[in-house]
């Protein structure tokens, strides 16, 4: 069969894999939103499924004073003598932690935090044992992959924090996986930074704690260097053994939005690539080492599924910036009723009224009916405060104004300003991989609002991790902005 990467389409950076009675469960990283750590259930390993969130909590998830580029950094999944177990780090709070559920599409347990610093922690369970790793340095000062034992019921160290592995001398060494294959422990990582250099490496010893020898074809995986692909960033890797016995690899890796043009919007993905075996018990990843658009394998005997469109029933798919005042929120799965609160799109730290999907095509169709009462309302392109393109309706001393709003770091243009007798409309988004287009349905007929470049939303100008949210928001009044027949059309090929 044939299978095309991105496997898990939009913004779901860092995966990390686990099986468990015989279904692959996959976890991602949330950053600044609400609620936090997706978890994805899959029975063939190319059709993934959102059944839930791992920090649904405010408890669990204090996101007060998150940006753009912080809060929950990359996850691991694990699962463990009939229990899972995520651990992930609060770049904002501050702190590694892990949470536990028995019941996978149920609630989390409130954290259990590990005083070892890093991100991208890790977990490996051997013998009794449980063994926590990220990077940072360790407790005499030593810079690499970090790791010490713990109590698997409290979260505290049983020993001190050691360094095992220095890398492979690429910078930002981070998301270590420790394995047992076949009797022999791997260590794998990746190194580069997770843009255009990212990459996998991977290193084998003889115990938990090494000493670990780097394999001699590093990087494992890496699309650094390829131009004319528009799959670039290959990095962050996690491997799983199939029902099958074969091996594969989950990975991140982000589309450009031209084969030759460095921008991106849809954020870093989830790819799949299978994984063999040398001679001397190295892994052999991709093709030669590359994550490719498209795989042919006889190791998978699936029909691979083009996504859903996304209504507002698919309750899972939607999330607030930071924590959300319940108050601003009436959902139900036919309308969103939105209120306002103090903050605007531009709010820095806090929640504005807002609640969005991830942008997960580079051609996407985005459609909703709006009624405005009393205040500001419409959909926002959102990629960070500073940079977003809102196609909105207010209410005015005199009615009612249709516009365009495009904000990209320090400008701010209104434009297209119409006037209409009521706010109820119909507004549209189409997207391809370079423009925006606007549009309004009103009264019957088609108001055309312009264009505008997709690569000023991109993640090289944002400056951050995340790709572009297709939001709905409400701000600047005391009224509410409701919100029917929402629609998202997945027009990529295949």
């Amino acid at each position: 069969m044939k299978y095309s990467n991105p496997v898990i389409k939009g913004c779901f950076p860092d995966p990390s894999i686990c099986k468990a009675e015989g279904k692959y469960y996959l976890a991602a990283s949330s950053f600044q939103f609400f609620p936090g750590v997706p978890i994805f259930e899959s029975d063939d390993l190319v059709n993934w499924k959102l059944i839930g969130h791992a920090l649904t909590r405010k408890s669990q998830l204090p996101l007060e004073g998150t940006n753009s580029c912080t809060g929950i950094y990359a996850p691991t999944l694990r699962y463990h003598e009939g229990r899972f177990y995520m651990v992930t780090t609060n770049t904002t709070t501050g702190g590694n932690f892990y949470v536990w559920t028995d019941n996978i599409y149920g609630e989390w347990s409130e954290p259990l935090f590990v005083e070892q610093g890093g991100i991208d922690p890790s977990l490996y369970f051997e013998n009794g044992k449980t063994y926590f790793m990220s990077n940072g340095s360790d407790d005499e000062g030593l810079a690499g992959i970090i790791q010490c034992e713990i109590d698997l019921a409290t979260g505290k160290k049983l020993t001190p924090g050691r360094c095992i592995w220095n890398g492979c001398g690429g910078r930002f060494l981070e998301s270590p996986h420790l394995y047992k294959i076949n009797g022999t422990y791997y260590l794998m990582a990746s190194e580069g930074g997770t843009e255009y250099g990212h990459m996998c490496v991977l290193a084998k010893g003889e115990s938990p704690y090494g000493p670990f020898e780097s394999c001699p074809h590093n990087p494992i995986l890496t699309n650094r260097n390829k131009g004319g692909y528009q799959l670039q960033g290959a990095g962050h890797c996690d491997i799983v053994e199939d029902n099958n016995g074969n091996w594969w690899l989950v990975n991140l890796a982000f589309r450009q939005i031209g084969m030759w043009t460095m921008h991106h919007v849809t954020g870093r993905e989830v790819c799949l690539c299978p994984v063999e075996f040398d001679e001397d018990g190295w892994f052999k990843v991709g093709k030669n080492g590359e994550c490719l658009e498209e795989f042919e394998t006889d190791k998978l005997d699936t029909v691979q599924k083009k996504p859903s469109d996304i209504t507002f029933a698919d309750r899972l798919q939607w999330i607030h910036l930071r924590n959300p005042k319940p108050e601003s929120y009436e959902l139900t799965d036919e309308s969103f009723a939105l209120s306002p609160n103090e903050y605007a799109l531009e709010e820095r730290t806090l929640s504005p009224t807002f609640i969005g999907i991830r942008q997960s095509a580079l051609k996407q169709f985005i459609s909703v009916d709006i009624d405005v009462f009393d205040c500001e309302g419409g959909i926002s392109l959102y990629m960070t405060e500073d940079q977003h393109y809102d196609l909105a309706v207010r209410q005015t001393e005199k009615g009612f104004e249709l516009f365009r709003r495009l904000r990209v770091g320090d400008l701010c243009q209104e434009d297209n300003v119409t006037e209409l007798e009521s706010g109820r409309l119909t507004l549209n988004v189409t997207a391809d991989e370079h423009i925006y287009r606007f549009e309004a349905e009103y009264n019957g007929r088609c108001i055309h609002l312009g264009t505008a470049q997709s690569k000023y939303l991109s993640t090289e100008l944002a400056g951050n991790f995340t790709g572009v949210l297709a939001g709905l928001y409400a701000q600047n009044g005391k009224g509410k902005a409701v919100f029917t027949k929402f629609r998202s059309e997945d027009l990529d090929k295949g």
